[in-house]
Parts: structure tokens; C-alpha cells; sequence
């Protein structure tokens, strides 16, 4: 039974199209350049589950706030114009990617959005954890995604998910276990990887987290995609420019 709750938990987060965009885009030469990374819960699938981007970026804006979302991915789902602005469709999220070809594919990524000021390093290990792999690999991957974002650009801030559970009554032993190892691995990555001009940040995301937050078993519904920009924007008005 567990196995077969892992794999439609993998079929679920695949269920995106890992291809890549439809061509190379403008570097963006804005402040507050904000790489949106990770997989299905960056990349979103309207109307079955949300990103959490669109709200982040309607608090952006309502808050006045000058920033670009930058990618090499772009959104291609209907959101309403907010304070008549259309939504920032760039991102970096690639549905069923784990950490692995998360870190095999940024600096490609990276040559082509130019260097990022701040770093969204979003679910750090969840699809690791949905098949299988080595818990001590990703952690091993998700601090070689940070040192490649610090030499592209050592001055680059880096909030990185304690990530929001999946629904209840899938969350096995062996995903809970990853679970909780990973929210305290990620306290000790931001003391770890901190440098003198690199910030290394965690969000939580989890503490009042619940089932009705969630699309399916994973995936956000629209009041949880609300629930962890709030988060995020907590973060980064204390960083942005």
C-alpha cells in the first residue's frame, strides 16, 4: 500500500511537463530579481493546483515593491490583471525534478536569466523523498544548488523552504522521517552556507499548515498558495531593496 501511495504521489508531481521554455528571454536588468526555484508546487497547474506566485506577486505590488520574477519557465494559465498589471510569468519550477536534476540543470538555467539577487529554493528534497532516493544525497544536492547560486553571484540572498506537508493520511513513516529531518537540515544549511555577503534564510512553512490548505495530496489549493506567499512576503520585506 505504501509503495503504491508513492508512486501516484511521483505520477502527481510529474504531472507537469519537465520540457523546457519556449526560447531564451531578456536578462532582466531590474532590482530585486527573484528566482522562483524548485518543481510542481514553483511550477503550478491551473485549475488543478496553484503556485504560490500569483499571490506573492499581487502582495508585491500591493505593497509597491519593484522586483522581477525571472526564469526560464513561463506560466501559460489564465490570472487576473491586479492593480491593472499583468502577472510576472517567470519562474523555475519543473514538475517531478529532484534535487539532483535540479542541480544538473541551473547553471544552464542561470546563464540565461543572469545572475538572481534573491532565491526562492522551494520543497528542498520532496520529490527525492516521493522515489525513493537517498535522503543524504539530497541534502548533498540542495548544498551544491546553494554553492552554485553563491559563486554565480556571492552577494545573492537565499530563502529556503522548512516545506509544508503533504496531506495527512499520506504521509507515511518513511515521508514523515524525511520530513523532519529535512526542516532541521535546512536550519543548519542557512547557518552553514551564510557568508560575510551571502544570506542564507529559511521560511517556515509549515507551523499551521493543514489539510485544507491542499489541492490534492500535495499540491496547494488557492488559500494555501495564499498561506505561503504570506510567508514568503514576511521574508523578504525585511531583505528587499
Amino acid at each position: 500500500m505504501k509503495l503504491f501511495v508513492l508512486g501516484m504521489l511521483v505520477l502527481m508531481f510529474y504531472a507537469c511537463n519537465k520540457g523546457e521554455g519556449d526560447g531564451p528571454k531578456p536578462i532582466s536588468t531590474s532590482i530585486n530579481k527573484i528566482l522562483p526555484l524548485g518543481a510542481s508546487r514553483v511550477e503550478g497547474a491551473r485549475p488543478n493546483y496553484e503556485s504560490y506566485r500569483y499571490e506573492l506577486w499581487k502582495d508585491l505590488k500591493e505593497n509597491y515593491w519593484t522586483f522581477d520574477f525571472i526564469g526560464t519557465q513561463s506560466d501559460n494559465a489564465g490570472y487576473p490583471f491586479f492593480n491593472d498589471d499583468e502577472f510576472d510569468v517567470d519562474h523555475e519550477g519543473r514538475g517531478g525534478w529532484t534535487s539532483g536534476e535540479i542541480l544538473e540543470g541551473l547553471d544552464d538555467w542561470l546563464s540565461q536569466t543572469g545572475p538572481p539577487d534573491i532565491v526562492l529554493l522551494s520543497s528542498p528534497g520532496a520529490n527525492d523523498a516521493l522515489q525513493g532516493l537517498s535522503y543524504s544525497q539530497a541534502v548533498s544536492n540542495i548544498n551544491a544548488i546553494i554553492d552554485l547560486l553563491q559563486v554565480d553571484n556571492p552577494n545573492v540572498t537565499i530563502i529556503i523552504e522548512q516545506m509544508a506537508p503533504g496531506r495527512s493520511d499520506i504521509m507515511t513513516t518513511e515521508l514523515t522521517g524525511f520530513f523532519e529531518q529535512i526542516q532541521q537540515e535546512v536550519l543548519n544549511m542557512t547557518t552553514g552556507q551564510t557568508t560575510s555577503n551571502s544570506q542564507v534564510l529559511s521560511v517556515d512553512l509549515f507551523t499551521g499548515f493543514n489539510n485544507d490548505l491542499l489541492a490534492d495530496d500535495v499540491h496547494y489549493n488557492e488559500s494555501g498558495a495564499d498561506f505561503i506567499a504570506n510567508r514568503y512576503y514576511n521574508v523578504l520585506v525585511n531583505i528587499l531593496e
